[in-house]
This record gives structure tokens, sequence and C-alpha cells, in this order.
């Protein structure tokens, strides 16, 4: 999971370097069919078979990751990279939420207390967002951290059923190449030069490597373990913000931050072990 969060963060990095040359939709597109392209060489290599029983489960995953990502990339081409990627991360959240709902269980004391300590760490992260006339992609934000929970709950499923990362990984590509290509089709395309095509093959190749890693790290580790180490992406891409576009946020911001990670993790630890 580790190695995911870096590659994630490197991922944020090149779609922020890729808006320059192409609109939020084509670097969804080149992300994911890029992927697709490495897994299935992957795939061939191994011998491994794409054959599934669990085709619902993957349409599933497919399409809530897919349109998580789209509001994902569109989040880190208007909003600070550390904020776009927290509020992205807001996915253990809304899972251990809607997992208490659907199983009707209790909303101790602890519970309550970690998701309430991430959703002010989120008011306090948007809060200079607000003040900058960007609630729009700020709630967009929020949303794609909704299906990013609903994707990981679907990934986690898969996992258990015995679908191995590589299908797993495979599947999505398809279904968000698929979706973004037709997409695509509506407006103007933008040409792959010599200067934006390292960006494009470093966005299919961190995405891909990060999607590996952490579909394996839930498949097989421990959730929690698994939970709380994503939060490492947040971490790094923080960290290449700063360095690269010298993105500054208030202490309110980076305050944020840390009550959403708190929140999250807490929330992991403390949920019903359905």
């Amino acid at each position: 999971m580790l190695v995911a969060g870096l590659f994630f963060g490197c991922m944020s990095v090149f779609v922020k370097l890729g808006t320059q040359y192409f609109p939020n939709m084509e670097l969804v597109f080149f992300r994911s069919f890029l992927g697709l392209l490495m897994v299935y060489a992957l795939i061939r290599r191994q011998s491994g078979s794409l054959a599934t029983a669990h085709l619902g489960g993957h349409l599933w995953r497919g399409i809530s990751g897919t349109v998580s990502l789209m509001l994902f990339f569109y989040c880190i081409t208007v909003l600070p990279l550390a904020t776009a990627v927290t509020l992205n991360y807001t996915s253990p959240l809304f899972l251990t939420l809607l997992v208490m709902l659907v199983f009707k269980e209790r909303f101790h004391a602890p519970f309550a207390f970690a998701i309430a300590l991430g959703y002010v760490g989120v008011v306090l992260l948007l809060h200079p967002t607000l003040e900058h006339n960007q609630l729009v992609p700020g709630l967009l934000g929020l949303v794609s951290g909704f299906l990013a929970g609903i994707a990981m709950l679907n990934v986690r499923q898969l996992g258990i059923m015995g679908e191995p990362e590589w299908r797993v990984v495979f599947y999505f590509s398809l279904i968000a190449a698929v979706s973004s290509g037709i997409i695509m089709l509506f407006g103007a395309i933008h040409p792959i030069t010599l200067r934006n095509l390292p960006i494009l093959l470093g966005l299919g190749g961190s995405a891909t490597l990060a999607q590996l890693a952490m579909t394996r790290a839930y498949r097989t580790g421990k959730t929690l373990v698994a939970g709380s180490l994503s939060y490492s992406t947040v971490v790094f891409a923080s960290l290449l913000g700063v360095w690269l576009w010298g993105e500054a946020l208030p202490l309110t911001g980076w305050a944020g931050i840390a009550l959403i990670i708190a929140g999250g993790v807490l929330s992991l630890k403390l949920a019903p072990k359905h």
C-alpha cells in the first residue's frame, strides 16, 4: 500500500502536468487505455485468463471507480493537489458509514467521534476553497471520495471471491477507457506530441502500478492496515505539490487534512467486521 501511495501521488502530478495539453476526459482515457495495454501484456505473459464468474462485481467496481476517477481528475486541475487528493481520500469515512447503515449497526460513541472528526476536517479543508469561490469543485471532490469508498468495497469483495489483482485492474481499466473514449468523441481530440507523450506514459504507468499494488494490498492484507496506509498518498501528493508548484495551504487546511486522516483511520479500526 505504501508503494501504491507513492505511485498514486506521482499519478496526480502527471494529471496536473497534463492539463496544459489535454482536457480532463482525455487524461482519464489515456490513463485507462495505457493501463489496459500494460495489464493485458502482463496477463499474456503470465498465461492468465480473463474469464470471470463475477462480471457483475467487476461492472459495479468499474462504474463507481470510473466516475470517481473522472471527478478526481477534474478536482486536481482546479484545486491545490493536497486538497484534491485529500477530498478523494474521504472514502473510508463514507465506506464505514455505509457499512454501519446497511447492517443497521448501533452508532456507538467512539465510532461517531471518529466520523465527526473526519467531517470536521472536511470543513476545515474546504474553508479556504470556499473563500476562492470553488465550492462546486470541493463538493465534487467529496462525491469522488464517496464513489471511491464504494469502489474500495467492491475491490475487497472481489478479492474475497478469489479474483486476482490483475483481473480486477483489467476490467476497471476497460470500463474506464470505453466510457471516457465515448465521451471524447463528442469534443475535439488533442494531438499527442513528443513534448506531452512522456506525461501520458508516466500517467498510465504510475496509475497502473498503483492500482496493482493497491488491489493486492486489499486482497492479501488486513483491510485496516491497507486502508490506513492508503493515506500515504495524501502525504506524498502534498509534498509533491509544495515542491513542484509551491502550493501553500493555510494552517486550517493542514489541520483539516490531519483530522480527515485521523478520522478515516479510526473509523476503519472501529467499523464492524462484516
